[in-house]
């Protein structure tokens, strides 16, 4: 597949969905390498590639969430041929959010559900300090309280040199993201939470039965803010529980 956004990912047929994945601030579709093996047959898991990392390293990243959308909304609308869901941690909760919002204002078809992780409902404001531009210094002490980088990575300056730009534009794009008033989607909603989560409180996740008309529902799960590597088996099977198992099945839901 000739299509930088999803790497070497090959469509099957057989899939009843596709699960489309999008990674937090700094991440790649590396991300969700073990939900390949852990995921049923039915499920066909699709991580999406962002500008600036993995094997994108060499492209300079995106750092505003509009250009960002845009360019998934073009790299998956080949794809909707079929029933389909998108998955998001954290930052790729928010793009999760707002490329849904971009494929209805379209006219193209819309996810049979949306699954929320590890973030705030998109119109609270946030509470963060604004790093993206900040000495390097105070972004890699942020990078130490969020928690999702090895302490070995942290005490190498050249790897964190490379890294820097793409995590500087990841920030970027957060802090600069203005949440626009729209109705809800009419798509189910699933939204994760970390139980040990610092970053994010529940009444911050609460706040996302706003957007969706489609029914919502909160599970928590134990973990801090990077919950998505150590209860992935939970997660998978959550989702598994949202999407019928046969390809009838979920042609009727969607």
């Amino acid at each position: 597949m000739d299509n930088p956004w999803f790497g070497r990912w090959v469509p099957q047929e057989h899939a009843a969905y596709r699960l489309f994945c999008l990674p937090y601030a700094g991440g790649s579709a590396a991300a969700y390498r073990e939900w390949h093996a852990l995921a049923p047959e039915h499920i066909q898991i699709c991580p999406l590639e962002l500008p600036g990392r993995g094997g994108r390293f060499g492209e300079l990243p995106i750092s505003r969430l509009r250009p960002l959308v845009d360019g998934l909304a073009g790299a998956v609308g080949p794809y909707l041929d079929r029933p389909f869901a998108i998955f998001g941690h954290s930052m790729g909760g928010l793009l999760a959010f707002e490329l849904t919002r971009t494929l209805r204002r379209r006219g193209l078809p819309l996810p049979a559900h949306l699954f929320v992780s590890g973030r705030g409902a998109p119109d609270a404001p946030s509470d963060r300090p604004r790093i993206h531009d900040a000495p390097d210094a105070q972004v890699m002490e942020e990078l130490r309280t969020l928690g999702g980088t090895p302490q070995e990575v942290l005490e190498d300056d050249e790897l964190m040199e490379l890294m820097l730009p793409t995590l500087r534009a990841d920030f970027s794009v957060l802090e600069n993201y203005e949440y626009l008033d729209g109705p809800p989607l009419p798509v189910p909603l699933t939204v994760f939470g970390g139980d040990a989560d610092a970053l994010v409180s529940p009444a911050r996740l609460h706040g996302w039965r706003r957007q969706s008309s489609g029914g919502s529902q909160l599970r928590m799960l134990p973990g801090g803010h990077f919950f998505l590597h150590t209860a992935t088996r939970t997660i998978i099977s959550e989702i598994t529980r949202a999407l019928p198992a046969s390809r009838a099945e979920a042609e009727t839901a969607a």
